[in-house]
């Protein structure tokens, strides 16, 4: 039950913040940082042909940030968002080409896929794409980057930049031997050899099983970008990988080994664009053209769309800072907004974007049971991997109607670890003593940092990890419809890419967003070619909205910051804090060259 005072007071201070924002609203009208910028006309762009500007260079998440204040760190792009905007714009006809601006560095591989199908789709509507790079230095996945500007109708590098893409590249931090030296004793259960992720803790160079995993995916995810890169060149892939190993080339290199076509500054790329676009047409930015209204699919059966990204845990994610900016899956917030399409009988189907590392098992399992009680409801389930969905990742999608997942995806590593650091040693070296008691059971003290695992905690918890694992193994056989001993015979914790994964039966289907909508209406028995809604459960919420919520104020709060927030684009409103800026700027003897927002 909520405590009346408490909720009064929680109220009370989520005003007061709306009002410090109100009041810092002239400083929002003058940057065009907030509100006014995202929602005005002007904020739209120039009318008539345009060419959009696609900035990879801030990064790409999977998924939009779900916090408030996501606007003010990174680059606010996410790969849904592109696939999405795109999409959107290759059947424009206000929107003639794409302008795409490469990052120096890697980026993750099943985003670059899912870009990379995105350009392609849009260069399929008749619509020419320039890419631009200002140099790329080979730094982890770098040759994913190049693969996206190979994509392009024209890819172009500045005359005086390098770009080396020489192969895939990557580094793990070994600590076993700082922890002998100091007096730390890491104590973990791993099943099985492959599920390396705690090895850091416990070796000083890599097992055989974990370079063979990690050397797997590598070669798996290098060869499938070359080989994109090749197919999107006109190239031969032999000829394609010795350019790009034969080590950096610095522009005129590059163009004379085939790895671009043209040099030149990024205003001559932009102007490029804008010659093959038609006359009259001007660049908007990628930002600008979302925040146009999207008027399709307000038609035609509903498919569901949930997204989960990040850490699996339990809980609501209601107490989590509104100034974080990682991405985390809160299995109450998801099964609730799978239960939710399931019982909108508009809903037909659901597809399920899953980009996770894993997490919790118990959080795993109570996404899985929604997940199967939606399919149990007749509404197919169709899973869509991001990055990766490893572990519990997979987990929450072991029992799904079908599985899609990028070539690139890392995928599987059906396994668990858990343990504990004992840290007595290390702190009596600095006159810090650590000392346990407990009452009960022999295992009462089994997580203790002060006490190593004894006989009975070692059995105990060793079981434990025992019985998680055949949980998991059992899970996937049923969904995936494989014996058993087949599953446990690729699983391990082993990390397999899409592509592997495709052949072992771990997925259905190679592929993006875009061929998982299309399976979910093909399951729900929607015509291929029909319209449909794609419905996001849970709703997306507006600015002020999510304000409210992050502060805790609950609904009065946010009821609250969405009638400021109203306030705030009322153009009266807006018209009276211009006055107000103007005036003051003026009597501060600030020359004031302009009344309107700039």
């Amino acid at each position: 039950m909520v405590d009346p005072m408490k909720q009064f007071w929680v109220t009370v201070a989520a005003v007061f913040v709306a009002l410090l924002i109100f009041v810092a609203l002239p400083v929002v009208f003058l940057t065009g940082a907030m509100v006014s910028a995202v929602t005005s006309p002007s904020a739209s762009g120039p009318s008539g042909p345009v060419v959009i500007e696609l900035d990879l260079r801030g990064g790409v998440t999977d998924q939009a940030p779900q916090n408030p204040f996501a606007m003010f760190s990174g680059s606010g792009l996410s790969v849904m968002g592109i696939v999405d905007v795109l999409d959107r714009a290759q059947d424009d006809d206000d929107v003639r080409a794409l302008f795409v601006r490469l990052p120096e560095a890697g980026m993750s591989p099943a985003a670059a896929d899912e870009i990379r199908q995105a350009i392609s789709r849009f260069r399929r509507a008749g619509k020419p794409v320039i890419a631009h790079s200002q140099g790329m230095m080979q730094s982890g996945a770098v040759v994913s980057s190049y693969m996206v500007g190979a994509a392009a109708d024209e890819f172009w590098l500045q005359g005086n930049a390098a770009l080396q893409a020489a192969g895939l590249q990557t580094e793990e931090i070994f600590f076993a031997r700082a922890f002998e030296r100091y007096g730390v004793e890491p104590q973990f259960e791993q099943r099985y050899e492959f599920k390396n992720a705690v090895n850091p803790f416990l070796q000083s160079d890599y097992t055989a099983a974990h370079r063979e995993a990690t050397l797997g995916w590598m070669n798996s995810v290098y060869l499938s970008a070359v080989a994109n890169a090749a197919r999107d060149r006109d190239m031969d892939r032999t000829v394609l990988q010795q350019a790009l190993e034969a080590g950096p080339a610095m522009g005129e290199a590059a163009r004379e080994r085939g790895l671009v076509d043209r040099l030149g500054q990024v205003e001559e790329a932009e102007q490029r664009a804008l010659t093959r676009a038609g006359e009259g047409a001007e660049t908007i930015s990628f930002a600008s053209y979302a925040a146009r209204p999207d008027t399709r699919r307000h038609r035609g059966p509903v498919i569901a769309v949930i997204e989960a990204e990040g850490p699996i845990v339990t809980g609501t994610g209601g107490s989590a800072s509104p100034f974080g900016d990682a991405s985390t899956i809160y299995s109450d917030r998801t099964a609730e907004a799978i239960y939710d399409a399931i019982e909108d009988e508009d809903v037909k189907a659901i597809v399920f974007r899953v980009s996770s590392p894993g997490g919790s098992d118990v959080a795993s399992e109570q996404i899985l049971a929604a997940v199967r009680a939606a399919v149990a409801a007749g509404k197919p389930v169709v899973v869509s991997m991001g990055a990766y969905a490893a572990s519990g990742g997979y987990w929450i999608s072991s029992e799904a109607s079908h599985i899609v997942a990028q070539p690139t995806t890392l995928t599987g590593s059906i396994g668990v670890f858990g343990g504990k650091f004992v840290l007595s040693e290390a702190l009596a070296r600095f006159g810090v003593d650590i000392r346990s008691l407990s009452v009960g059971g022999e295992t009462a003290n089994l997580f203790s940092p002060a006490d190593e695992f004894s006989a009975a905690d070692r059995a105990a918890f060793s079981g434990w990890m025992d019985q998680i694992y055949d949980g998991f193994i059992q899970r996937v056989s049923r969904g995936r419809e494989l014996p058993i001993e087949r599953v446990r015979e690729i699983a391990r914790g082993r990390v397999w890419t899409g592509t592997e994964a495709l052949r072992l039966g771990l997925v259905d289907e190679l592929g993006g967003f875009h061929e998982a909508v299309q399976r979910a209406k093909v399951l729900a028995e929607i015509d291929e070619d029909a319209d449909v809604q794609l419905r996001r459960f849970p709703a997306q919420q507006g600015f002020w909205e999510q304000l409210g919520l992050a502060f805790g104020g609950g609904a009065e709060a946010a009821r609250a910051l969405i009638t400021l927030g109203a306030l705030a684009n009322d153009p009266d409103v807006q018209a009276a804090v211009r006055e107000v800026q103007t005036a003051r700027a003026r009597a501060e003897g600030s020359h004031v060259l302009a009344d309107e927002p700039l």
